[in-house]
């Protein structure tokens, strides 16, 4: 086991830093490069934080959809080729339910400020 900070604590620090520290002395262009950079690092914190639990929830979620088992690669790959055949439609129960999660599981870690999503994640509370 590692000390503190762990890599999601070093990643908010540099984010904070860059924000903080950094951008208000910048000008034109490096603003916006740093701007960029620390987006960058708090999308990195949060994919860190929360891509494991939501694998493996998307993986519960296609291996009841699909009736087998698998990584979550393969049952996304055999996802797309249902729905490419035919074999699985919008119609099909736990379907829309699925995509919905997993929207909003990316979101969590892509644009967590999105006010729909906000709205929806607010909606559940």
């Amino acid at each position: 086991m590692q000390d503190t900070p762990d890599p999601a604590e070093l990643l908010s620090a540099v984010a904070t830093l860059m924000r903080e520290e950094l951008l208000p002395a910048l000008s034109g262009r490096n603003t916006f490069l740093a701007r960029v950079a620390a987006n960058a690092v708090d999308l990195a914190r949060r994919q860190f934080e929360l891509e494991q639990a939501s694998n493996a929830a998307e993986t519960a979620r296609l291996k009841a959809l699909m009736g087998h088992d698998g990584t979550l690669e393969d049952l996304n790959r055999a996802l797309c080729e249902a729905i490419e055949s035919g074999a699985v439609s919008k119609d099909t129960p736990g379907l829309a339910d699925h995509l919905w999660a997993t929207t909003l599981e990316k979101l969590a870690v892509d644009q967590p400020a999105y006010a729909a999503y906000v709205r929806r994640v607010q909606s559940r509370d």
